[in-house]
């Protein structure tokens, strides 16, 4: 037999926020949209104990709009390193730089107006202007989609549109008049570490009486996982050319993966090694060896990667420029990695060290 509900699910849920939920987050410390903006695009896609040194060190560097608007795109892309899905870090410079072009410096407080700017979007405006201004605009990010899913029993993928709809209009009609602000991190909190995917803490929140797959004993089984399909493969060589303790590394193109990062030249599948050093390098390479295949995955596909290392002895074909550069393993240069880069510079950094033991 379930309990009755003592109120409304706002009533209990910022009830139980006020004793359970979180209080002291950085980004809570100082409420201003800028500093929840960024907070909201890290936490897309990323749990919070990974962003919360990150969003520290990005604070330091870019403390407002205007910061984050001027600097180096490098930079940027250098602080974002390791955190995945590099296109939110350029979409919010992006963002920074049209607000301090077109808004005089001052952020959007104009619903639409934000939500149009590169990288922010229906929800993580309504969450920026509810938690910074506390305006009623109801969110609809994973955790919300989760709990809301869970109490009304949403049959379906929610990715779907027609899922995706139903889920708006409930989170439309749970958002109250009041408290709006503290509503809205209440409910993205209990998603977070309540209502959590695998193994939700049920007779921890304060929803069960509503919940309408908790009362049928099936938390687990909403939301429905996305419809799986085989992935394909693709496979790339990477370049490791190494001279003098440096290692060559090219600028990739702005868009597609890893846009704006720096990484391996790529060799394609019909080029021989020492054809590319002598066409590209104008060198020889001294020596190669092939090491173990990396795989990355993507949301669409796996990247299985080959990493080749070369030895030359004197890069004269190929100079510092805007799409290359000699990077120094010992003094490295502050610039954007991407994850199975960084993992492969570090490798290389040990074995320079150990030979020069």
């Amino acid at each position: 037999m379930t309990r009755k509900p003592d109120g409304s699910l706002a009533t209990r849920l910022l009830r139980w926020h006020r004793k359970h939920g979180r209080h002291d987050l950085p980004w809570q410390q100082q409420r201003t949209p800028y500093r929840i903006w960024v907070s909201e695009i890290m936490l897309q896609q990323t749990q919070v104990a990974s962003v919360i040194p990150y969003y520290t060190r990005f604070m330091l560097c870019f403390p407002d709009t205007d910061a984050l608007a001027a600097a180096p795109q490098d930079e940027v892309l250098h602080l974002w390193s390791g955190l995945g899905y590099y296109a939110r870090a350029r979409n919010l410079q992006r963002a920074a730089q049209i607000i301090r072009d077109d808004h005089a410096g001052v952020f959007p407080r104009e619903f639409k107006t934000l939500a149009s700017l590169p990288g922010i979007g229906r929800s993580t405006a309504a969450a920026i202007l509810a938690l910074a201004f506390g305006a009623r605009h109801a969110i609809l990010d994973g955790n919300v989609r989760r709990v809301l899913t869970r109490m009304h029993a949403v049959q379906g993928w929610p990715g779907e549109i027609g899922i995706t709809n139903k889920l708006w209009a409930l989170a439309e009609q749970h958002t109250p008049h009041k408290n709006v602000a503290a509503y809205t991190q209440a409910i993205m909190d209990l998603g977070a570490t309540v209502c959590t995917r695998s193994l939700p803490h049920c007779r921890e929140c304060p929803l069960t009486a509503d919940c309408i797959a908790h009362n049928h004993g099936q938390e687990t089984c909403f939301p429905a996982p996305r419809p799986r399909k085989l992935l394909p493969v693709r496979h790339t060589r990477m370049l490791l050319i190494t001279c003098n303790g440096r290692v060559l590394l090219e600028r990739r193109p702005p868009t597609g993966i890893w846009g704006g990062l720096w990484g391996f030249p790529e060799l394609p599948a019909d080029r021989g090694v020492t054809e590319w050093c002598r066409m590209y390098l104008q060198v020889q390479p001294q020596a190669q060896s092939a090491w173990p295949v990396l795989r990355h995955s993507f949301s669409h596909f796996h990247l299985e990667m080959q990493p080749l290392q070369l030895e030359v002895s004197a890069p004269v074909g190929v100079a510092d420029n805007s799409g290359r550069l000699w990077y120094d393993l010992e003094a490295p240069a502050r610039i954007g990695l991407a994850a199975p880069v960084k993992k492969l510079i570090g490798q290389l950094q040990l074995s320079v060290r150990s030979n020069a033991a």
